[in-house]
């Protein structure tokens, strides 16, 4: 079969063997799978990505030097499957996967470990158990959507978000334009979005962001948040516990009495926005930390390559709630792809160009100027090697 191998930062078609699946796993025949950040990060950053995988405890991650079939984000048709498999789902069923395949007890991450060949090839081993089939005739370019929605759910999910809250979203590639589309899909009334480049910012509201900001012209944390009651400095909040106490003080009951009353119903709770940080470059944390408004919470959802440096007190002055995000659960994995199918999750916006095998290092090119593409998939039916506007 025809595969796009990767080795020390080059991308080359090639020529490898159809998988056999193990047991428990299903052969796929490969229709669509998406370029994701962590494609173009393994490119260049394999053996740092490697590194941080070992201190958590998974040694098998891609390095530069080994042969590696990247794609993890895959829709595709079942066309066998291994011994001991429940066989529930039928050759010629088109599924989607979570990217995980298990040997004994070692698990493998599919497409980002040479252990576990990824999806820019014709044919790739999927685990039955995480395989799911694809309801409602969803089409295969939104059904390939599943993986990285996925991960925006999961986001979401750890932002805690309800629908009364302002959302900021700092950021507008693939994972930022994701969130956006899962805030607005769950119902949050405001969503913010910001990003340097103007066609992102198109496609943030396509996606349906409320309101778009270029950093380079305006705050994103300034005038969009304004008339929100979200306190900006220390003085502000001091002035309001003041007041507080002043006007309860006037009440027949002890201040306190009153306080307790007031906090169990959760008015005293502090207003703040949820922000996700989508962008993943050094020195954004710090910003954000600098920048946003008292007792915000953060979730990290872009991936920094590099050390960076910030400053806690920062965090801790303004009693900041900073979390981190990678990957989703099964079930967030099954409820991303049903809402997809059913119309309540729109993605469509996302993908902005198709790409056969042969393409693939273009698209690669491509994706690293943020004016001309958000969502690549490469399709390994196509032989051109040009990328295909959707």
């Amino acid at each position: 079969m025809k595969a796009v191998s990767l080795t020390r930062g080059r991308l080359e078609v090639v020529e490898l063997p159809v998988p056999r699946p193990g047991a428990g796993q299903l052969l796929v025949e490969v229709k669509r799978c998406g370029i994701c950040g962590s494609d173009l990060h393994s490119r260049l950053h394999a053996d740092e990505l490697a590194d941080s995988l070992e201190l958590c405890g998974y040694p098998r991650y891609a390095r530069s030097d080994q042969r590696v079939v990247l794609g993890h984000e895959i829709y595709g048709e079942v066309v066998d499957r291994g011994p001991w498999c429940a066989g529930t789902i039928r050759s010629g069923t088109p599924v989607v996967t979570v990217p995980l395949v298990r040997r004994g007890r070692q698990v493998d991450g599919v497409g980002l470990s040479a252990h576990a060949p990824g999806g820019f090839a014709e044919h790739v081993v999927v685990q039955e158990a995480l395989t799911l089939p694809v309801p409602n005739g969803l089409s295969a370019d939104i059904a390939a959507l599943t993986e990285p929605m996925a991960v925006a759910w999961h986001a979401v999910n750890r932002g805690e978000v309800t629908r009364k809250d302002v959302a900021i979203v700092l950021g507008c590639g693939p994972v930022g334009l994701a969130v956006i589309a899962v805030l607005k899909a769950r119902g949050v009334a405001t969503v913010i979005a910001s990003d340097y480049s103007a066609g992102r910012r198109a496609l943030a509201t396509n996606c349906g962001a409320d309101v778009v900001v270029d950093p380079a012209v305006a705050s994103p944390w300034e005038g969009p948040t304004a008339g929100y009651g979200f306190m900006t400095t220390m003085p502000d909040e001091y002035n309001a516990g003041i007041d507080a106490i002043e006007g309860l003080t006037r009440l027949p009951v002890p201040w306190w009495a009153s306080w307790r009353a007031m906090e169990a119903v959760g008015a005293t709770r502090p207003k703040r926005p949820v922000v996700f940080e989508c962008v993943g470059v050094p020195g954004m944390l710090d910003g954000i930390l600098a920048a946003a408004p008292l007792h915000s919470r953060v979730v990290v959802v872009g991936v920094c390559m590099g050390a960076d440096t910030l400053r806690p007190s920062l965090a801790v002055n303004k009693e900041l709630d900073l979390r981190f995000a990678v990957g989703y659960t099964p079930l967030e994995f099954r409820d991303t792809l049903h809402a997809l199918a059913g119309g309540t999750l729109d993605a469509s916006h996302l993908v902005t160009g198709r790409v056969g095998l042969a393409g693939v290092a273009s698209a690669f090119t491509a994706l690293a100027e943020p004016e001309a593409h958000a969502k690549i998939l490469v399709d390994p039916s196509l032989t051109t090697d040009r990328i295909l506007p959707r």
